[in-house]
Formats: C-alpha cells, structure tokens, sequence
C-alpha cells in the first residue's frame, strides 16, 4: 500500500472546501495506484505559523511514497516547496 501526500492550498477555503478538495484528490489516487494510505496532513490540533505548517508537511513528505498536488499549487509557496521537495529527493508525482 503506498503512502500518498496531499497538497493543496488551503487559504481562504472552508473546511468543507477542503475536505471536499482532499476528497477528489484521494480518489485519483486511488484510481492511479489502487489501495492507498493518505499521510495525516491536516494538522487541525497545531497552534503555529506558517513555517511550522510547513516544516510539519515537509517531515510527513519524507515518509511518501508518492505525492499528489491539487489545482493552484504552482500560486502558493508552501506547495512549491513541497513540489520541489519531491523533485529534488525523487518522490513520484503522480499528479500536478
């Protein structure tokens, strides 16, 4: 079963914007890869700014077996870093 990273931007999205957005990207990924395990991502309980959100993501990043990026990444900076990220340490996109 692989580990699948969710990125998405999130500001000035709903939490039901949100949940539906991951939705969506959780059934491609099951289309593309079968049985999956999505990585924890949310962080709804976490009390920090925005480059602590991004350390968080970038440490549960380094345990995916493969990424999935939903549409706007390229205007936020938090998913261009986690997109280079993959590039940079070979962490297969499987959609962006």
């Amino acid at each position: 079963m692989k580990k699948i990273f969710l990125s998405q931007p999130m500001g000035g999205k709903s939490d039901g914007e949100i949940l539906s957005e991951r939705e969506n990207m959780i059934n491609l990924a099951k289309e593309k890869c079968g049985e999956i395990q999505v990585l924890d991502t949310l962080f709804q309980n976490f009390d920090g700014n925005a480059l602590m959100f991004l350390a968080k993501s970038i440490e549960a990043l380094s345990t995916a077996d493969a990424a999935v990026f939903a549409p706007g990444w390229k205007e936020k900076r938090g998913c261009r870093v986690e997109h280079q990220c993959c590039v940079d340490y070979g962490i297969p996109i499987l959609i962006d």
